[in-house]
């Protein structure tokens, strides 16, 4: 059997591949099953589902929400969703508005910077997928702005930064409602990323959102140490959660990160996907 990544972007967001490019190249490499899971958007889901089944490989159609949360950040994935559920329509239409008008006061703030940029070229950078920070920082680098990527969040984008502005996020309650109500499995992503000070601040995060209906926790994860991974995994196993993983692959150059192996040593069973399956279907109870 082969292995799953469960935590793939395309350009319907921040990605480099498109949904059908990066579900050929799953299966070039070898994989069985991937999820796209697009930040706040479910819009490359119908095209890899399409491809996936022109070549016959399993394609879960999935999103990632972000979440209200402080000091860190809290991610959540949802997988198997109705991408056509109409609360999800909405809730992600409104996701959008939002972020459309973030995209101008950005623009705004760089040309207040005097920098000549303007939100037509960021538009292109994106290849016509939902924009964000990143596509502003590759113009910024091809107009020799910044020398490198990195540098164009540091000086501009990041939080804190002269052009940074803040995105909605639905709080937690929110986003794994209307995951819910889409048939899709909400799963904590990434929980290093919290902020969360030792482990028993993290139990009781992680209680509140079970009482939210959180099904799982992104265990394998390419930024998670080992020690994290056993905590994360006896985490999971103490509230009956599932323990999924991803590479959270963009395609970016030089990541040194690739899709299915991370940073070379991620081999996910299919029985993660197996496991999410029955949470759904309703024969184990993922909590």
């Amino acid at each position: 059997m082969g292995y799953v990544d469960l935590h793939l972007h395309t350009t319907a967001s921040d990605g480099v591949l498109s949904p059908s490019e990066i579900v050929r190249y799953a299966k070039a490499k070898g994989l069985q099953a991937i999820a796209i899971t697009d930040h706040d958007t479910v819009e490359g889901c119908e095209e890899a589902l399409s491809e996936g089944e022109r070549i016959g490989f399993e394609v879960i159609p999935g999103i990632e929400i972000s979440a209200e949360h402080s000091p860190g950040s809290m991610h959540i994935l949802g997988f198997f969703l109705d991408i056509h559920h109409p609360l999800l329509t909405e809730r992600l239409k409104y996701l959008q508005k939002a972020r459309a008008e973030r995209n101008s006061k950005i623009t705004e703030k760089l040309n207040q910077l005097g920098i000549d940029i303007t939100f037509e070229e960021v538009l292109r950078a994106s290849g016509g997928g939902q924009v964000g920070r990143p596509h502003f920082a590759n113009v910024l680098l091809e107009k020799k702005v910044v020398r490198n990527f990195q540098e164009a969040f540091d000086r501009f984008l990041k939080k804190g930064a002269p052009a940074y502005v803040d995105k909605l996020r639905f709080t937690s309650k929110e986003a794994l409602h209307f995951i819910n109500e889409a048939r899709g499995i909400a799963v904590l992503a990434h929980p290093n990323t919290l902020g969360t000070s030792g482990y028993s601040e993290l139990e009781k995060l992680v209680l509140q959102l079970v009482d939210e209906r959180l099904k799982g926790i992104e265990v394998y994860y390419p930024e998670h140490s080992p020690a994290e991974i056993v905590q994360y995994k006896s985490l999971a196993e103490k509230y009956g959660l599932l323990s999924t993983g991803g590479t959270d692959y963009h395609g970016i150059e030089k990541s040194e990160l690739d899709i299915g192996v991370g940073r070379g040593d991620m081999k996910l069973p299919y029985s993660i996907v197996q496991n999410i399956k029955a949470v759904r279907n309703g024969s184990l109870s993922g909590r």
